[in-house]
């Protein structure tokens, strides 16, 4: 937390500093500096005479005239033991390099990254396939999506309490193993199962072919396995539960206030571009077989093709061993905090001298009973909680629209699932990326403190609000005979089937045997048989499948029949480009705001409880965002489903959707959140600025407190901190205590108790 100063308070009525290394200004009384020169006191604090490592950085001059002497505080220094980077006792000199707070957004911004691109990319990308080879139902998909979200609200309290006092980078090191571990169980499916046998009989296929296999397979007993991608889910939850919680404290606590944004946007920028890479990794990954070496008939184009799901979890899960390593070998806290050690003592004594016994109790928040004291002080923060909910209805449209993205490009644009993945991907690197870091640099750039940050995030919410409009435009879909059209083209009226007409009737086709094909005349059939198809296939030069003398394909420029070539008709969507670009500006406006509206959160509470703040804040966003997010976007989508498997009388997942109810149904949910975001934020803009104004100091509570530097030995850096050590120091009981309590709350630093 940063320090402010309280006014130009008289030094005589201040607990006084001795420097030995500069005997001139232990000779002069304090009280006769002039305030225009207390900086040039700063410079003794850089002199290699000082050794924080070995004395106390400075002490109450013994014998102060007045009441000086009855408020006498020491101040011992943390020295250098335990902020060596290394393992036990095994701290090598060339390990020290990496022992500064660049070091450790490196390896933070991996972790990140590789939690993004693990639970947010690559699961969102091979869910489907996933359901396709263990046969899993909707709802068991969605529990497993949803076992991240359950375990990290379950250990997010703890994490974030004890934590917040613990030992950091241990939580932090051992969360990212425990994410390792959970990507290695989730890949375990595929080397248990057996291998992988899908039935691609051409003749079964054809309208001569024989179908009297269309149900032998319809149970298999794998669907159990939804037990074990839960559990790796699970896993996953529980171990990056101290990442966005301690992660950003521990970065925010050894870095200058001022950098705070910045790194704090370069860490999440970097959990952005994991879901990202995710979505690209993940649908290059779908092109490759699931048998990895093995020969298959079945195309990327057919519904029973199974891609490489489980390859980017193994490499997922071993990069993570690899990278918590080095978090591991971290300190408590790094080298250069110790300059500031004065800083954070006056703070503790300001602390016990302004509130009650319990909050203003150093050790408050390191024991169990503290729990339900500090649970009820954020509670009382009108603002975090404003904020916290605030960030709840954006959770639920990133997490929905992150979800269901790639599925709503494949219904809209006629994609295949990796090519949607992959298109997905390319929209989310740059909007999703580049809208975090702007949002961290815009703070930092234009100093934006308190309320005008709030205002911010309002402006960025107003703006992807209006660009949700985009929403109402739609592409059409593509005409697929017997489900949008007729098999003499006209249209159907909606949810109505007609999948048997003249042309294939003799063919006896069963719906179990899905497999679309695209006609010569630019219609979609449901398969090769109800395209009344009689010639066996063959390959074109691109290796698709061909289909000849389809009865129901007629040619319109002779008497013969037409072909039919797996997979979907290529989409005519004028509207594609438009709704790309508006798409690209509701994301980027979306992310935009999240690293402001958390700076905002971390200056709404006091220093002590940020950490956990974070913990309840992560809490409150996956409960009422995070979790029903993928739920309603997936009961909304399937409000305009047209098409639904049929396993043998059994209703499975959804083939086809209605474009425009898709659009129209998406509108109305994302409007819907959008209007109770802004909500918030408006009330917590206001309540936050009334607040301000009224003694409670909340703009002038910067997130956290400068402990490092990426330059340690910046004279101007020990000036600025010296400066800011004689203006927060608390007067004793006397005359210049007389100041009125509103300013001094508003200066100072923050307590416990300050709500």
């Amino acid at each position: 937390m940063p320090q402010h100063p309280a006014g130009d308070r008289p030094f005589a009525s201040m607990p006084q500093l001795t420097f030995p290394s500069s005997p001139s200004v232990t000779d002069a009384g304090f009280d006769r500096t002039p305030p225009s020169q207390r900086a040039s006191l700063g410079t003794p604090m850089g002199s290699s005479a000082l050794d924080p490592c070995s004395r106390p950085l400075c002490e109450p001059r013994a014998g102060k005239q007045g009441q000086g002497s009855n408020s006498e505080v020491r101040y011992v220094s943390t020295g250098p033991p335990g902020t060596a980077c290394g393992w036990w006792d095994f701290t090598p000199e060339c390990l020290q390099a990496f022992n500064t707070p660049r070091g450790v957004l490196l390896f933070l911004c991996l972790a990140s990254f590789l939690q993004g691109m693990t639970v947010n990319g690559f699961i969102n990308t091979v869910i489907t396939s996933i359901e396709r080879r263990f046969d899993l139902h909707s709802y068991q998909s969605g529990l497993v999506a949803s076992a991240y979200d359950i375990a990290a609200c379950i250990c997010l309290i703890f994490a974030s309490y004890f934590g917040g006092s613990g030992h950091k980078p241990h939580w932090l090191g051992w969360g990212v193993m425990l994410m390792g571990l959970g990507s290695f169980l989730f890949a375990l499916p595929h080397f248990t199962a057996g291998h992988y046998k899908a039935v691609a009989a051409e003749e079964v296929a054809t309208c001569q072919g024989n179908r009297s296999t269309a149900c032998t397979d319809s149970t298999s007993g794998l669907s159990h396995y939804h037990l074990v991608f839960m559990l790796g889910q699970f896993l996953h939850g529980a171990g990056a539960t101290p990442l966005y919680t301690l992660g950003v404290t521990y970065l925010d606590e050894n870095i200058k206030s001022s950098y705070s944004p910045v790194y704090i946007a370069i860490f999440y920028t970097a959990a952005i571009l994991g879901p990202a890479a995710g979505y690209l990794l993940g649908g290059t990954l779908l092109n490759i077989y699931t048998e990895v070496g093995g020969r298959t008939e079945l195309t990327t184009e057919s519904p029973l093709w199974v891609g490489a799901w489980w390859v980017g979890f193994l490499g997922a899960g071993a990069a993570a061993f690899l990278t918590a390593i080095p978090i591991l070998g971290y300190p408590r806290q790094l080298p250069g905090t110790q300059r500031y050690v004065v800083v954070r003592a006056s703070e503790t004594r300001q602390l016990k001298d302004g509130g009650p016994g319990t909050t203003a109790n150093p050790d408050f928040g390191k024991t169990l009973r503290d729990l339900p004291l500090s649970i009820w002080i954020l509670l009382k923060n009108p603002t975090f909680i404003l904020l916290c909910l605030a960030g709840a209805t954006e959770a639920t449209l990133i997490t929905g629209m992150s979800t269901f993205g790639p599925k709503f490009f494949e219904s809209q644009f006629s994609l295949s699932a990796s090519e949607a993945a992959t298109l997905f991907g390319y929209l989310v690197v740059p909007a999703g990326g580049g809208g975090t870091f702007l949002g961290g640099f815009l703070v930092n750039k234009f100093k934006l403190h308190g309320s005008a940050i709030v205002k911010f995030c309002l402006l960025c919410t107003l703006t992807s609000f209006l660009a949700f409009f985009i929403f109402f435009l739609h592409c059409p879909n593509v005409p697929m005979a017997g489900v949008t059209a007729t098999y003499s083209g006209n249209p159907l009226p909606e949810g109505r089937l007609q999948l048997t007409a003249a042309c294939n009737a003799f063919c006896d086709c069963w719906p179990e045997h899905y497999d679309r094909v695209c006609g010569s005349n630019g219609v979609m059939y449901y398969s090769p048989c109800h395209a009344g198809c009689l010639a066996a296939a063959t390959t074109d030069p691109s290796g698709r499948k061909v289909y000849q003398d389809c009865s129901c394909i007629s040619q319109n420029f002779s008497s013969g029949f037409g072909h039919a070539t797996t997979g979907k008709c290529a989409s005519a969507c004028q509207t594609k480009p438009l709704l790309l670009v508006f798409i690209f500006v509701v994301i980027i406006f979306t992310f935009l705001s999240s690293v402001p509206a958390l700076t905002a959160t971390l200056r709404c509470v006091c220093d002590r409880q940020r950490s956990f703040a974070l913990g309840i804040q992560w809490i409150v966003v996956r409960t009422l965002g995070a979790i029903p997010g993928p739920i309603t976007f997936g009961w909304v989508i399937d409000k305009a489903c047209l098409l639904w498997q049929d396993q043998c009388g059994v209703q499975g997942s959804c083939f086809v959707y209605q474009n425009a109810a898709m659009s129209r149904y998406i509108l109305i949910t994302g409007l819907l959140y959008k209007v109770l975001g802004s909500l918030f934020f408006t009330a917590a803009c206001f309540l936050y600025k009334t607040r301000s104004a009224s003694s409670d100091g909340l703009e002038a509570s910067l997130p956290s407190q400068s402990s490092a530097s990426d330059n340690p030995t910046d004279p101007q850096d020990d000036s600025s901190a010296l400066q800011r050590q004689s203006d927060v120091l608390p007067p004793p009981p006397g005359p210049a205590s007389a100041e009125p309590a509103v300013q001094q709350e508003r200066d100072g630093p923050r307590t416990c108790a300050a709500w």
